[in-house]
């Protein structure tokens, strides 16, 4: 899959995976959330720590960014036990029996008694080799790529739904621009007759005001008053955003950046406006990149 058609994948996902090899069983459990850069915490079982550097390099395969914690459990079974003589104690055993005869006449001990007497025979759980340990390393690490697999989905699938409510947000943020350059307020007829009228305001309050500093005044107004910049702007940021989502990858970071854009350019817009139909449209507009902002802080 090329970089252009890559799916857009959540930093929020969980995933776990267990195994087992008749001795042991173990658990993989990986959870993920959002984060600005990727950052990985992991906890594993005493005894297997030297899978915590494999661990952190895979996750750096299937995560770009968010903070990943990993963890690996691991459960004792009943391990084969084995079997060895405490000669020692079977000598003092022997020699108390010896010691014995001459005192009371009862029939010589039959070994499975000198055998059944505490402390003759000992038990112990049999020792694992170092093949057998590489063995279990090498499963454990085939399940921890099978959970990396299963949160990787778990994030694609997120990445998915965010996709077609960011991909709405930016229409309805294209659709609120159009419907402020179409407002009334915002037409060259609409703009004179405002701009005349604050002039004039500005002339009875200062009848004595020089031509050249009305002439500063009114340009002053009139950039005030036009919106084609930010309309301009907004439109571009819509394109760039539609580009960005067709892309798709590890884009949260620069949508993040395209909202803090839009946010601006609502806020001028808001702030020229002297019509109450546009200040609503602006309200709007920024009404809906506060909810795009929300979905793209979830974006990888």
């Amino acid at each position: 899959m090329t970089a252009k058609t890559a799916p857009i994948a959540s930093m929020t996902g969980y995933a776990r995976q267990e195994g087992g090899d008749g001795l042991l069983t173990w658990s993989w459990e990986i959870k993920s959330v959002n984060g600005r850069s990727l950052d990985v915490r992991s906890r594993i079982y005493s005894g297997y720590e030297g899978l915590e550097p494999v661990a952190r390099k895979m996750v750096q395969k299937y995560c770009a960014r968010g903070n990943v914690q990993i963890s690996l459990s691991v459960s004792r079974g009943k391990l084969p036990r084995k079997l060895r003589l405490n000669r020692d104690a079977l000598d003092q055993v022997v020699e108390m029996v010896q010691s014995l005869e001459t005192h009371v006449r009862a029939e010589p001990p039959r070994l499975d008694g000198l055998l059944a007497f505490p402390g003759v025979v000992e038990s112990s759980e049999e020792e694992e080799t170092k093949e057998q340990l590489d063995i279990r390393m090498a499963a454990m690490e085939e399940d921890l790529i099978l959970a990396l697999e299963a949160l990787a989905v778990m994030r694609r699938n997120e990445g998915m739904r965010l996709k077609t409510l960011a991909t709405g947000q930016v229409d309805e943020i294209a659709r609120l621009s159009e419907a402020a350059g179409a407002c009334a307020a915002t037409q060259p007829e609409a703009l004179s007759a405002r701009l005349r009228k604050q002039v004039d305001a500005l002339l009875q309050a200062s009848p004595a005001l020089p031509e050249e500093r009305l002439a500063q005044e009114a340009a002053l107004l009139a950039a005030k008053a036009d919106i084609r910049e930010e309309l301009d702007r907004l439109g571009a940021h819509v394109d760039a955003a539609r580009e960005l989502i067709a892309e798709g990858g590890a884009i949260g970071r620069r949508l993040d950046f395209l909202c803090q854009e839009f946010n601006r350019e609502a806020n001028t817009l808001c702030s020229k406006s002297g019509d109450v139909a546009l200040t609503r449209i602006g309200l709007d507009l920024k009404a809906v990149i506060d909810q795009l902002r929300e979905q793209v802080q979830n974006i990888e």
